[in-house]
């Protein structure tokens, strides 16, 4: 792969966990476009360009007065479609003075902008991932920025082999990286599927302690990758041999490229089990997020290594990239249109 990756515009990404955006303003970066994100009183989520019109300064280091966005520099007031309403020392507005607005849908806890030509935003579009507030589960989540090509990261999320070496301890075990992979590819939909089912595994740390199966289990991994933000990582785990008692977990990752080698990892985990226990609930989160510290770890690495190459080098690739490889050629495409 190149050392960064085209992005795909015109389409839905993740900009922030609902709980983020409250009545402060915060800051994101999506595809290169700086965003200032913010709830209205009635509770409805806005996301303005980042940069006064005046002289540039970013309005996520400003403050709001009710619905409105005030520049911290000099006063220039927005408001919630970006049109500037006040300027100070004058009372005509330039017409000029406005700032751009990207649309918002929150989904499934998630909030989502649509970076492209606002006529093409269409909400429906946005693939669900309902256990994030659906009843019956719980779900702990966080966010990392990663130092790489966001195609680092979505190689990372498709082949789980590498949880056998480098997440040995907490998710990894030998049978993951023992077992075949099968992987379907709808190229239209951009939609790559990539599953893995053990049959008898070691339980790793990870599921042991938040489940309390003793002994080995009966593992799989369904994959659903949908191109170009949201991986979902259907887990279900029982004890080796039996169907029941089965414990499912949904594991949640959105993929938001922020500039070139930056990128958003959105991460969460889900479960219909241990719903009330706060122990379980800690554990997890703490679990996850050492996970996520690793690949963030070594995708830093393998981006500044990637950087250094030089013209012309050659990658292998394997069955277990079949997956990977897939969702490129999904990313490029999209990208290209």
């Amino acid at each position: 792969m190149t050392a960064h990756s085209a992005f795909a515009r015109n389409q839905w990404y993740v900009a922030a966990w609902s709980a983020e955006v409250g009545g402060d303003l915060l800051g994101r970066t999506v595809l290169g476009e700086p965003i200032a994100l913010y709830r209205t009183g009635e509770g409805r989520a806005v996301a303005l360009a980042d940069r006064c019109v005046h002289r540039r300064f970013p309005l996520s280091r400003s403050r709001l007065d009710g619905d409105k966005v005030v520049c911290g520099y000099h006063g220039f007031t927005y408001d919630t479609t970006g049109t500037c309403v006040f300027v100070p020392g004058q009372k005509r507005v330039p017409r000029t003075a406005r700032v751009g607005s990207f649309p918002v849908a929150e989904v499934d806890s998630l909030v989502w902008v649509w970076i492209g030509d606002r006529d093409a935003a269409d909400p429906a579009a946005i693939p669900r991932a309902p256990h994030l507030a659906g009843e019956g589960w719980t779900t702990v989540s966080g966010m990392e920025p990663v130092d790489c090509d966001f195609g680092l990261l979505v190689d990372n999320l498709m082949d789980l082999s590498h949880e056998t070496y480098l997440h040995g301890g907490h998710i990894g075990t030998p049978e993951v990286a023992e077992t075949p992979i099968t992987t379907e590819v709808d190229e239209e939909a951009g939609v790559v599927r990539v599953s893995r089912h053990m049959q008898d595994a070691e339980c790793p740390p990870f599921y042991a302690r938040s489940t309390g199966i003793e002994g080995r289990i009966r593992r799989r991994q369904d994959i659903e990758y949908f191109a170009p933000c949201l991986y979902l990582l259907h887990s279900r785990i029982s004890p080796a041999g039996q169907d029941a008692p089965l414990f499912e977990t949904e594991i949640t990752y959105a993929i938001t490229p922020s500039a070139p080698g930056r990128v958003y990892d959105f991460w969460a985990v889900s479960r219909n089990f241990a719903v009330g226990d706060p122990e379980v609930s800690g554990f997890l989160r703490d679990a996850n997020h050492t996970v996520v510290m690793q690949d963030v770890d070594a995708l830093n690495v393998l981006q500044r290594c990637l950087d250094t190459e030089t013209e012309g080098y050659q990658e292998l690739s394997i069955n277990i990239d079949t997956g990977g490889l897939a969702a490129r050629r999904i990313l490029a495409r999209l990208a290209a249109q």
